[in-house]
């Protein structure tokens, strides 16, 4: 799982060659994109959307479920997301933009999403099924920005990408460096990880790594909004073992900055460890990855610390089975 995090430079360029391939047309401006999926599919489309941040001339917006949006209209296009191609809610919503009239792309491994879409002459992203779904997030992101461009809402990011993947892989070691200290000092609290802007979907995946990997609890917010209800649950010390992780940006607006050294010290008495952690890099697209693999090393340094194996996920499959 590590070798598979330290390959995100790789698999950033292998992305944008994956999409090369699948001779995707642009179309005229959609009114906006629709990235459907659920777990480490979905947040490509949340990180993507960040990334691009005050470029966006329409909306992105992440369908984390089994229908579209009621005010969806045919001049929306729809990326069904699925690693597996198996994923019920992301079917669910591939059914659905069709029945609306709308533009749909897939990206996938195969499996039953991939059928349908052959069957509907609808455009496929072919991903390479070797890994986890969770550890394909560079997959996931490359995708959602280059069918935002394709959509006509967004700008191309394919040179940011690889100016990234070049960073990244300067940067690693430094980063394994930096994850094993973070680790060290949530030790065996449950991390509690806060972002805003930019790394308010970076905090998301953080809580969401370190439940699968490290198969523990573990929480997200995003400020300003947790100053104004999350706070009060750090003020009785002595209650839940806890740690809190702090995403900071250094283009972040400069009240939202006064925020975070104002809520790290709050929290602080009632905290096991505080850490602060500024993104490192130049573009928006560079930091927020820069944050999305430090995170995925530091859920993977935590199941190293607590013995845990991070590969199997055992009760998500359990529950599968239930579901039916």
């Amino acid at each position: 799982m590590i070798d598979d995090v330290l390959g995100i430079p790789d698999q950033l360029r292998d992305a944008l060659w994956r999409i090369e391939s699948a001779r995707l047309e642009q179309a005229e401006p959609a009114a906006g994109l629709f990235v459907c999926g659920m777990g480490g599919s979905a947040i490509g489309g949340d990180l993507a959307a960040a990334a691009i941040g005050d470029r966006l001339t329409a909306p992105v917006l992440t369908v984390r479920g089994y229908a579209l949006p009621s005010w969806a209209t045919p001049e929306w296009t729809v990326l069904c997301s699925s690693y597996s191609g198996g994923t019920e809610e992301t079917l669910a919503c591939f059914a659905a933009a069709e029945a609306l009239g709308a533009r749909r792309l897939v990206a996938s491994t195969g499996g039953a999403l991939v059928d349908r879409a052959r069957e509907t002459d609808v455009p496929v992203i072919g991903l390479p099924g070797i890994f986890q779904p969770r550890a394909a997030v560079a997959y996931m992101v490359v995708v959602a920005a280059e069918v935002a461009w394709l959509a006509g809402v967004a700008p191309r990011l394919h040179t940011e990408i690889d100016a990234a993947a070049a960073f990244l892989a300067e940067r690693s070691d430094s980063m394994r460096r930096q994850a094993r200290e973070i680790a060290a000092l949530v030790g065996d609290a449950v991390p509690v990880v806060y972002g805003s802007d930019l790394t308010a979907p970076v905090a998301r995946r953080w809580k969401t790594q370190v439940n699968e990997n490290a198969k523990s609890p573990a929480w997200w917010g995003e400020l300003p909004e947790a100053d104004h209800n999350e706070l009060l649950g750090w003020s009785a010390p002595g209650g839940e073992r806890a740690a809190a992780i702090f995403l900071e940006d250094r283009d972040q607006h400069p009240r939202v900055a006064r925020r975070f050294e104002l809520t790290a010290a709050a929290v602080e008495p009632a905290a096991t460890a505080v850490a602060r952690v500024e993104t490192a890099g130049e573009t928006r697209l560079e930091r927020m990855l820069w944050a999305v693999m430090l995170g995925d090393l530091v859920s993977l340094e935590l199941a190293a610390l607590r013995g845990i194996d991070p590969l199997p996920v055992e009760g998500i499959e359990r529950f599968k089975e239930a579901m039916g």
